[in-house]
């Protein structure tokens, strides 16, 4: 199974569409990535469902989440 993931979220900042990849092993884990479009710190929450659906979140770095 590829761990990596294609998904397309958007900019918590500048609403943008961005493509990203996500590293399924990261689930149940958070990080920060730089926006490709504004350049600003978007937070990453990675999770896995009951039926191992991920699902991606994201936030700007003063959310709480």
């Amino acid at each position: 199974m590829d761990s990596l993931l294609e998904e397309v979220v958007s900019c918590p900042y500048c609403g943008e569409s961005i493509k990203v990849l996500i590293d399924q092993q990261e689930a149940g884990h958070q990080y920060i990535e730089d926006c490709q479009v504004c350049c600003r710190p978007i937070m990453f929450c990675i999770r896995v469902d009951a039926m191992g659906y991920v699902s991606v979140a994201v936030y700007d770095e003063n959310e709480t989440v």
